[in-house]
């Protein structure tokens, strides 16, 4: 992955980051527009650093400029606004909670939400916080769940949901004499042989991107009955059913050969492409409906399924197949303007905001009140929602996870660059390279 080094800094910093912390120790209903007091914060500008949600930094500036110019209109407080895509955003929030300079809100991946708790730069949305942007109840309790550890005060508020689904070609399944996504693995890899031929393939991955790697392999863990970490938080990368899940995602590649070779190379996003010009007739991917428009596919030439079990009826564990996606809204805890900052959060958790952000970038909203909009019912954003309430499971809440997900996720990458040079991939090749990125992590 081209952003290999960024995030291996990162790991750095985390890693340092636990043993220092360095972050320096009335609003309207969150029900509401977002209103507030509109001369409160008059003359006051935050600084707000956004994740990439959309097509492009471009498309995202101009979903969010004219919300911002309106919770400016409504409370006179200014927003300076920063689009950072994914690639950089990690190791800028963690540079940010070293210097102390960070800006006064931000966007975090919900995965990051207990490393980031870690370093105490965040503030802590404990009950009287989340009274001021109309209460905790408001938002998803899956939501909740993956804003940090069960034990602590979130150390963020849901903005947007996902998972994860199978998207799938209805023509080319057409073509191959399949009548329905499969249900099982099994399933799935047979009907991924019957659709791979030539230049087309059954599948599409993303093998050079840690973040796919973990979100996928984590899945096909909790199917096993395994788990990344011990209830002490301690690292358990080398049980058998974490080779399993990772052999078993690897051998799309290698033994199944259902996805192309040059997949293990996917870092960008290449997938989305793959699929819309079907030269690949599957994918597994969170909300995806507004990336594959704009590459030129139409509602009616795709479908989303859930992502098979490993049995048809399973349920428990064996029945997750997602994690709880999702972005949060952090403040940084040393923010001098943080009154404006939590105004900003009740803005942009308002019901009405949540409608209009999340049908834009084709999510789900955390905010329960906003989820019956009718944008929100067709027919893949209802399976993902259905997904996300019933079968998805939050990534491990541990101080660790980010690590984890950098070595893991990189781990899994090498798996999928030997596998595409032909070598085989062995249940002892895949435990010698968790076991690598085991004795990396630090003590929990």
């Amino acid at each position: 992955m081209r952003t290999s080094n960024r995030l291996l800094a990162a790991t750095a910093l985390v890693a340092a980051l636990s043993l220092t912390a360095t972050a320096c120790g009335g609003s309207s209903d969150g029900s509401s527009s977002g209103k507030s007091d509109a001369g409160s914060g008059k003359g006051t500008t935050i600084t707000y650093w956004a994740s990439n949600q959309g097509t492009s930094l471009d498309h995202d500036k101009q979903v969010l400029t004219p919300e911002l110019d309106k919770f400016t209109q409504q409370t006179g407080i200014k927003v300076k606004l920063e689009v950072i895509g994914w690639t950089d955003l990690l190791s800028r929030i963690l540079a940010a909670t070293t210097s102390g300079q960070g800006p006064d809100v931000l966007n975090i991946g919900n995965t990051w939400s207990a490393s980031l708790q870690a370093t105490g730069a965040l503030m802590p949305w404990d009950d009287a916080a989340f009274a001021k942007i109309g209460g905790k109840d408001r938002f998803a309790p899956a939501a909740v769940a993956a804003a940090g550890a069960a034990d602590k005060p979130p150390t963020a508020v849901p903005l947007y949901s996902s998972s994860y689904a199978l998207f799938y070609n209805r023509k080319m399944f057409a073509d191959a004499g399949i009548t329905a996504p499969p249900r099982t693995w099994d399933e799935l890899i047979a009907d991924g042989k019957k659709l791979t031929s030539g230049e087309h393939y059954g599948i599409a991955v993303e093998g050079s991107n840690p973040a796919e790697n973990i979100h996928n392999t984590f899945v096909l863990s909790q199917q096993h009955g395994g788990s990344w970490f011990d209830s002490s938080g301690q690292a358990t990368f080398t049980t058998p059913e974490n080779v399993a899940a990772v052999k078993q995602y690897v051998d799309l590649i290698a033994k199944n050969k259902i996805a192309a070779k040059g997949n293990a190379e996917y870092a960008q996003n290449q997938t989305l492409s793959d699929f819309a010009t079907g030269k690949a007739a599957m994918m597994l991917w969170q909300s995806a409906a507004t990336s594959i428009k704009s590459h030129g596919m139409t509602p009616d030439q795709w479908g989303a399924a859930p992502i098979p079990t490993l049995t048809a009826n399973a349920t428990g564990t064996a029945a997750v197949n997602s994690m709880v996606g999702g972005i949060n809204l952090a403040v940084f805890d040393n923010s001098k303007k943080k009154d404006a900052a939590v105004k900003l959060v009740n803005f942009l958790t308002s019901t009405e905001e949540q409608k209009l952000l999340n049908g834009k970038f084709g999510l789900l909203p955390p905010v329960k009140a906003a989820q019956s909009d009718p944008a929100f019912q067709t027919p893949d954003l209802k399976t993902l929602a259905d997904v996300l309430s019933t079968t998805a499971a939050p990534l491990p809440q541990v101080a660790n996870e980010s690590q984890y997900e950098n070595l893991v996720g990189t781990a899994i990458k090498g798996l999928f660059a030997d596998a595409a040079a032909g070598k085989d991939i062995t249940a002892d090749s895949v435990k010698s390279a968790l076991n690598k990125a085991q004795q990396q992590m630090p003590a929990s």
